[in-house]
C-alpha cells in the first residue's frame, strides 16, 4: 500500500542546446554578488567557463571565484569555501561542473551562517539548517548525481576517513539548475560511464525496497530501461545528442525525489560504495560498481519477487521452467555483461582496495534499514572482501 507522502522540488530546471540562457531570466532575481565556484579548470578548456562569465557580467554581477573542486569534496576545502562566500558577502552561488561541485556548493550555501562547525551539525549529527541558506545555481557539465535537483551533498573527512551523504531539505535545493547535453560531450569516457552507472544505482537504490504494488517502481523500470539503451548507444557515440540528453534527463529524475515517494528505500550500496572512496578516493560511480553485485546477490533471495520482476521487466529475461530464484540470478548476470560492456570497474582491488583495508571500510560503513536485509559487520566486511 501505497504510504502517505508530502512532495516538493522547488527547482527550476532550463534543458536544450540553449539552456544557458536561462541563467538570463535568473540572475536577476539575485543581489549582485556571485561567488562561481567550479573543479579543476576543465570548463575553461571547453569554453563553458568564457561564456558564464560573459552573462554575469552582462548582468552586472560581481564575480568572485571557488576553484578547485575535488571529485570528492572534504571538509577542508568546505572550510575554505565557507571563507570564500563570507568574503565575497555572496548573494548567489554559481556551481559550474559535475555532481560534486554541486554537493560542495550547497554544503557551502548552509555552512556560512551555521554558528557551530557544519562537519559536526550537518554530517555527524545530521541536523537541520535552522540558519540563513545562500541560494544555489547549477549549470552542468556531468551527469549521475541528480544534484541539480535535490538537497543531497556529499562530503568526505580524509583524517578520519569518513565520506557522509546528508539530504538536506528542499529549501537547500538549487533554485534553478541548467542542463545542457552538449557541456557533457568533453566529459573523459572513464567519467562517463561512472555518472551512468550512478544513475543506474540511484534507482536500484530505492527499486529494491518494498513489497507493495508501488507506481514508483514502474516508474523506475522504463527508466531504467532507457538508460539501458542510451548507454549503450553513448558508449560507442559520446556525440549522440539524443543518447546523451536522456541519459541527462534520467539522471534528474533518478534522483529528484519523485521514485523514493512511498518507499522505504535501501542505500547500502551507497554506504559501502562512500566507505570505500574515503579510503581510495576512488571515482564514485566505479565504487558502487565494485560492491554493488556481491551485496545484491547476497540479498537477493531476501526479497525475491522484486529481484523477479527486475530480472523479467527490465532485461528480459524468460521465466518459462525457471524456479524464481534462477530467474533473479539470471537477471542480476545480464546486468553484470551491460556493466562490462560499459566498460565500469568490477572490483575493489583495481580502485586501490587492499585485503588490509576491509577492517576499515567496514568501520566506516554506515548501516541502512530501508532494504531488504539489515545488515551486519560479519556480512558487510564478507560483502567487502566478495567485493576484491
Amino acid at each position: 500500500m501505497l504510504g502517505d507522502f508530502v512532495y516538493c522540488n522547488p527547482t527550476r530546471l532550463y534543458f536544450g542546446k540553449n539552456s544557458l540562457d536561462g541563467l538570463n531570466r535568473e540572475l536577476p532575481k539575485y543581489g549582485k554578488n556571485v561567488l562561481l565556484v567550479y573543479g579543476g579548470g576543465s570548463i575553461k578548456k571547453n569554453g563553458i567557463y568564457d561564456k558564464v562569465v560573459k552573462i554575469l557580467k552582462d548582468n552586472g554581477k560581481n564575480i568572485y571565484e571557488d576553484a578547485g573542486v575535488m571529485p570528492n569534496p572534504t571538509v577542508e576545502k568546505l572550510y575554505e569555501g565557507i571563507e570564500r562566500a563570507k568574503k565575497a558577502q555572496a548573494d548567489l552561488i554559481l556551481a559550474v561542473g559535475g555532481g560534486s561541485v554541486c554537493d560542495y556548493a550547497k554544503a557551502v550555501s548552509v555552512s556560512v551562517f551555521c554558528k557551530e562547525d557544519p562537519w559536526d551539525k550537518y554530517y555527524l549529527r545530521f541536523e537541520d539548517v535552522d540558519n540563513e541558506i545562500i541560494p544555489v545555481g547549477c549549470v552542468l557539465t556531468m551527469v549521475g548525481t541528480g544534484s541539480e535537483m535535490n538537497g543531497g551533498s556529499v562530503i568526505t573527512n580524509p583524517k578520519t576517513k569518513l565520506k557522509i551523504g546528508k539530504v538536506f531539505g528542499d529549501n537547500v535545493f538549487p533554485k534553478f539548475s541548467v542542463l545542457n547535453p552538449e557541456f557533457t560531450f568533453t566529459l573523459p569516457k572513464y567519467q562517463m560511464v561512472a555518472g551512468i552507472y550512478d544513475i543506474m544505482q540511484h534507482i536500484l537504490e530505492q527499486y529494491f525496497s518494498g513489497t507493495d504494488d508501488n507506481t514508483s517502481d514502474y516508474i523506475m523500470e522504463g527508466l531504467m530501461k532507457s538508460l539501458l539503451k542510451s548507454a549503450e548507444v553513448a558508449v560507442k557515440n559520446p556525440l549522440d545528442y539524443e543518447a546523451r540528453s536522456n541519459i541527462m534527463w534520467t539522471a534528474t529524475w533518478a534522483l529528484n525525489t519523485l521514485v523514493a515517494m512511498g518507499k522505504s528505500t535501501d542505500w547500502e550500496v551507497h554506504m559501502l560504495g562512500q566507505a570505500v572512496g574515503a579510503y581510495t578516493n576512488a571515482t564514485h560511480g566505479m565504487t558502487l560498481a565494485a560492491v554493488a553485485l556481491p551485496y545484491y546477490r547476497y540479498i537477493m533471495n531476501y526479497g525475491i519477487e522484486k529481484f523477479r520482476r527486475f530480472a523479467i521487466n527490465v532485461w528480459g529475461i524468460d521465466e518459462k521452467g525457471k524456479t524464481d530464484s534462477e530467474i533473479a540470478n539470471e537477471g542480476l548476470s545480464a546486468m553484470e555483461e551491460w556493466m562490462k560492456g560499459l566498460g565500469l570497474v568490477m572490483n575493489l582491488k583495481d580502485l586501490g582496495a587492499t585485503e588490509d583495508m576491509i577492517e576499515g571500510i567496514a568501520d566506516s560503513t554506515l548501516i541502512m534499514d530501508g532494504g531488504y536485509k539489515v545488515l551486519d559487520r560479519t556480512e558487510i566486511v564478507n560483502i567487502l572482501k566478495e567485493s576484491l
